[in-house]
């Protein structure tokens, strides 16, 4: 057998370069599965949250989703996992999830739910599971047509008795752990900054604004104080709408004249990775300015409709879709920060109403906000806030490359089965 085709990592620890290959086992080999029923009438209810784990309904949802009577859901402790069968963003083939931040919790029989046996590390087990490698194997299983409304038609018998697992000895299995979870324990810490950034940001958003029914902010730098009320704009009176193009699939191209949309305004900023484009010579398409203010404006998730970015200097050739509205300002990085606060928010929220999923642009030009008659002022706050969302971008940029450094381990840290 060739080194390629060998049950070995890329990368191995000194300690283990010469020890043999890593194991072929079932899964049924290295978990038992947990079928025990909530006798006890846990009130712990937990949910499978791609990003965060086994999570509590309460604390994800503010309320608990599921029926009244829970003796019937399988009962876990600290270190059992729990697979969802439905599918989500980074996990093709459903998520599995350890059990970490509380002591005892319920899932709903939908979940398969299984512990490892002695001698197979759960640390080691759950890298395994976050490097994608049960995918494949999970893919052989998953019947055809099997993914109405995003659940995959997993049989249990073929998931245990099916599923093959590549498993080093339990030395090597602790030292693989060790290394990945802590970078985790790094990235979590890079977290938590950015999270505190973020409210650090929005309470300044909340202190260097007037809140509803004030006409001058809490705090204000000390050269303006004498600089009296601040006064009511429209954003008509703070610059211009500029509608989005409407497109047909035969005007796409491979490269050609971006076409921003909704999925370009990723946490506030914009995001290249899912891109469109059209034909450069289209009628009717607006270039794209750097510090113009892009916003989506309908959308079918009403929660994603005002949320907007302001376009950078480095952007390519570009114009924006007919879900989208740029707003292009006379003072662009003092609106674009009236566009982050609790004012707008107030605002959208009553356009949307009930049912609406879009905002009119006649209505987005007549929102108000109170803005301070001195430009100097203008440009302070917005210098001031400015300065947060650099270092918001620096942090955000951190953990992406930690998160990099991350997948690039484990893509050498483990073996990969040949289909």
């Amino acid at each position: 057998m060739s080194d390629q085709n060998k049950l070995i990592p890329k990368l191995r620890f000194p300690e283990f370069e010469k020890d043999v290959e890593w194991d072929q086992e079932i899964f049924d080999d290295v978990f038992v599965r947990l079928t025990n029923k909530n006798k006890e009438n846990n009130q712990n209810v937990l949910t499978i949250s791609a990003q965060l784990g086994l999570v509590s309904q309460l604390e994800y949802f503010n309320k608990k989703v599921a029926a009244k009577d829970v003796t019937g859901y399988y009962l876990l402790h600290k270190g059992d996992f729990a697979y969802n069968k439905s599918y989500s963003k980074g996990y093709p083939m459903g998520a599995i999830k350890p059990l970490k931040y509380y002591d005892k919790g319920v899932v709903s029989t939908l979940y398969i739910c299984f512990r490892a046996k002695d001698g197979y590390s759960p640390s080691f087990l759950e890298q395994y599971f976050e490097a994608g490698l049960l995918n494949s194997e999970i893919a052989k299983i998953a019947q055809e047509g099997g993914r109405a409304h995003g659940l995959l038609n997993v049989s249990v018998k073929e998931f245990f008795e099916d599923i093959l697992l590549l498993i080093p000895k339990s030395s090597e299995q602790q030292k693989i752990a060790a290394c990945l979870s802590s970078l985790d324990h790094l990235i979590t810490a890079h977290n938590d900054k950015l999270k505190a950034l973020k409210d650090h940001k929005k309470g300044l958003l909340q202190n260097l604004f007037p809140q509803e029914g004030q006409k001058v902010p809490n705090y204000r730098f000390p050269e303006f104080r004498s600089e009296g009320e601040w006064s009511l704009k429209s954003l008509g009176e703070l610059g211009r709408i500029l509608n989005g193009l409407t497109y047909n699939p035969k005007d796409v191209r491979d490269k050609g004249l971006l076409v921003f949309r909704s999925s370009n305004v990723q946490s506030g900023a914009i995001d290249l990775n899912d891109c469109i484009y059209v034909r450069k010579d289209i009628k009717g398409a607006i270039l794209s300015q750097p510090k113009d203010i892009l916003v989506c404006v309908r959308n079918g998730s009403k929660r994603l409709i005002g949320k907007n970015a302001i376009i950078p200097e480095d952007i390519p050739l570009a114009t924006h879709g007919a879900f989208m509205t740029v707003f292009r300002a006379d003072k662009p990085e003092f609106v674009y920060q009236l566009f982050q606060s609790d004012t707008y928010n107030r605002q959208v929220k009553a356009d949307l109403g009930a049912t609406i999923n879009s905002i009119n642009s006649k209505n987005l030009i007549k929102y108000e906000f109170l803005v301070p008659k001195c430009p100097n002022e203008q440009q302070e706050i917005a210098s001031c806030l400015s300065a947060i969302d650099e270092f918001i971008k620096a942090q955000t940029e951190k953990i992406k490359q930690l998160q990099q450094h991350k997948n690039g381990l484990m893509q050498g840290l483990f073996p990969q089965l040949s289909n």
